[in-house]
């Protein structure tokens, strides 16, 4: 009988985030898969469980996963863990998921901390909808066109950032996206957990040596790129807005209908002008 895979959440900070479920986890099963084998040591040995640990980190995750799933095909039941939080998010995990599913091998998720979740929650921005960024690229042109892409996305946006890159990130996140409200939360669930609330250019202007792994929140903007053309092409003449749409290759009935749709008047009232 085949094994199966569990995707056993980890504390982020303080060692009590960790459930119930998750230590009964770790102590059932043949193996575990950690993202640093000595970091995980220390809290197996917070929990005194006692099991074999293999290293399986980003740089090897493609290589490491078809042999762990053929100890699962072999029977064995495996936990992967990362640091700290989720396994998968911006952490280890995606790559054997997939796999995982690939070969009929049953994924079982034991949820616990998350960085994202916890920082969004207590943020005091919208958590209606919200969209996780993780850590932005390395590279300046792809770090900008990642910005750019979600400059428009009226969802809070969720960044993780390391301390020796925090304020180029807020650099580039108020460049492109503007000095909207931001939230920079740190050390989540320790005793120097903080939270510190603002428009970005305050928030980089009074940071201090940065220190730790950073949770950054922003809300998200006030209008969607579709809403702002749309009161761009509101502001023309009525010529101009007609020839925009005739470009598009849109006959005239089409395009006094969309014109009076985005003005918000009677599509009588565009005809006639035309008409005149």
């Amino acid at each position: 009988m085949k094994g199966k895979l569990y995707i056993v959440a980890t504390p982020i900070g303080n060692l009590d985030d960790i459930t119930l479920r998750a230590i009964k986890i770790l102590k059932e099963v043949d193996i575990i898969a950690a993202e640093d084998t000595r970091h995980t040591l220390g809290l197996l040995n917070h929990l005194e469980i006692t099991k074999p640990l293999i290293s399986y980190y980003k740089q090897t995750e493609a290589e490491k996963a078809d042999s762990l799933l053929d100890k699962i095909n072999e029977g064995k039941n495996i936990a992967i863990v990362s640091d700290a939080g989720t396994p998968g998010i911006s952490d280890p995990g995606e790559v054997i998921i997939k796999k995982t599913i690939d070969r009929g091998i049953d994924v079982v998720p034991i949820p616990g901390a998350c960085a994202a979740i916890n920082a969004v929650i207590a943020s005091g921005l919208s958590t209606d909808e919200f969209c996780f960024i993780g850590f932005l690229p390395v590279n300046a042109g792809e770090r900008k066109k990642k910005l750019v892409d979600n400059k428009y996305e009226t969802k809070t946006l969720i960044f993780y950032e390391a301390p020796h890159k925090l304020i180029k990130t807020l650099e580039a996140i108020k460049d492109v996206l503007g000095d909207r409200r931001a939230v920079l939360c740190k050390e989540l669930t320790k005793i120097h957990e903080t939270f510190k609330r603002g428009i970005l250019s305050d928030l980089i202007d009074n940071i201090e040596e940065p220190k730790g792994e950073y949770v950054i929140v922003v809300e998200g903007a006030n209008k969607n790129k579709n809403d702002i053309e749309i009161e761009e092409r509101s502001k023309m003449t009525l010529e101009e807005h007609y020839k925009y749409f005739e470009e598009k290759g849109m006959d005239k009935k089409e395009i006094i209908k969309q014109i009076a749709k985005e003005r918000k008047v009677n599509k009588n009232e565009i005809y006639k002008y035309f008409i005149k």
